[in-house]
């Protein structure tokens, strides 16, 4: 079967409005400023941005199908075959920044490109995925996550998960802090196995789950007490989440490098952030387990939750 672009974006318009309707149903207060826009060479997308709620200090849910005569350096930096190809790129990608410190940050963002040479068939593949990076590390949370990315690969083959959950974890990982983003979960790029109706499908199966890994942690986190101190711990944790996107992340450097929408772009940074300087946390305190028992890679789906909901404690 031939590739379909207009199937894809018609599930991503959908796409867009289910997950924008679940954080609406959750944030409960605050509603999703929508920003139309067009693209230089073609195309556009819709930004929707939801600013300062009593659970959502900061979402957006963008929608962007863009064209171009030439693929951008990070785009082609790990196909270099494709320089000089013109392409049609679309995708929904989405963060959440909740307010309490409880609720980890979440990302994702399911993503269609098709390239074509002169004179040659074109090209296409899916890419995307999505990552949790908690603030307070909850092993229930954490179990749930995986187990759900599992769940969005299982049929479409047994290694899947495995395999996309060491790219997650290799991925999002800031080198020069030797440190890991967050938890981790699905990250696949350049998947164009078994054809466009198992790639599109599987593309689907990701965007799909994201809503079911999230929504019952935001529904449990979101109303649990937490004290000024947790608080600036979150906002300096969430320093290491731009740092990441402002030096590594793929998406943010193909969109300015296309010259895309800037303020679209960056929707993904934090309203608030913090860097102190090199702060201490006390050994076994719920922020000191943060690196030593979340920010590692580990097998989350051979572990048992051990507890239910926290405790909020008072650190120093």
């Amino acid at each position: 079967m031939a590739a379909a672009p207009d199937d894809v974006r018609n599930y991503l318009l959908e796409l867009q409005n289910r997950i924008c309707a679940f954080l609406q149903i959750e944030e409960g207060s605050s509603t999703f400023r929508e920003d139309p826009w067009h693209h230089a060479t073609g195309g556009g997308g819709k930004t929707r941005i939801l600013q300062d709620g009593a659970v959502l200090e900061k979402a957006g849910v963008n929608f962007s199908d863009v064209m171009g005569v030439e693929l951008p350096p990070a785009a082609t930096a790990q196909r270099p075959e494709l320089n000089g190809c013109g392409f049609r790129a679309m995708g929904v990608s989405v963060v959440v920044h909740p307010r309490n410190p409880w609720v980890p940050t979440t990302h994702a963002n399911v993503r269609f490109f098709q390239t074509q040479q002169p004179s040659e068939e074109a090209s296409w593949w899916f890419g995307g995925g999505f990552d949790l990076t908690p603030y307070y590390g909850i092993e229930e949370d954490a179990i749930h996550w995986h187990r759900t990315a599992q769940s969005a690969c299982a049929p479409f083959g047994p290694q899947l998960y495995t395999r996309f959950k060491a790219a997650c974890d290799r991925y999002f990982y800031n080198a020069h802090r030797r440190e890991a983003r967050g938890i981790g979960g699905l990250f696949f790029d350049d998947f164009n196995e078994g054809g466009f109706k198992n790639s599109f499908g599987f593309m689907r199966s990701i965007g799909d789950h994201f809503i079911s890994a999230y929504q019952p942690i935001l529904a449990r986190r979101k109303d649990l007490a937490y004290n000024e101190a947790q608080r600036r711990f979150q906002l300096y944790r969430r320093g290491r989440y731009v740092e990441f996107n402002l030096l590594y992340d793929r998406g943010t450097r193909f969109g300015l490098e296309s010259n895309g929408r800037v303020e679209s772009i960056l929707m993904s940074l934090p309203p608030l952030v913090r860097w102190d300087y090199s702060p201490e946390f006390s050994p076994g305190s719920p922020e000191a387990q943060l690196y030593t028992q979340f920010l590692q890679p580990r097998d989350w789906l051979s572990n048992a939750p051990k507890s239910s909901d926290p405790v909020p404690v008072t650190f120093s």
